[in-house]
């Protein structure tokens, strides 16, 4: 009867110790998945950086060429209605008023048009 109470016992025992085992290497298991997971998240992260950085720099560059066309086109502009001005000054009144009221509108929308390109692109 004591053989067959050690023979249990022993049986007990490895049953046991194979679940220990088996726990130990499913803990092992579950913590190297953690640190994989860990140091994907990091390689994804750097890459991700880089690219939100080099889009800044595009859009500081794409800024600053938005603003100089700006520039040029004001300086253009500003021509254009400087060479206008000896021509109303020759028009009938009504029309050298018109043409003062198309000029300012066209100076009014040529600033809400620029204020929204240089917020868009800053």
């Amino acid at each position: 009867m004591t053989d067959m109470k050690d023979v249990t016992d022993e049986v007990t025992k490895i049953i046991r110790d194979a679940a220990y085992v088996v726990v130990g290497f499913g803990v092992l298991t579950f913590q190297r998945a953690q640190v994989r997971r860990q140091e994907l998240a990091k390689r994804l992260e750097d890459p991700r950086a880089q690219v939100e950085e080099r889009v800044l720099a595009v859009r500081g560059q794409l800024t600053q060429q938005v603003k100089r066309v700006d520039d040029a086109l004001e300086q253009v502009i500003v021509r254009i209605e400087d060479s206008l001005d000896p021509v109303g000054e020759r028009l009938p009144s009504q029309a050298r008023d018109i043409l003062k009221q198309a000029q300012s509108q066209a100076r009014e929308a040529r600033q809400q048009l620029r204020t929204l390109l240089l917020s868009n692109a800053a």
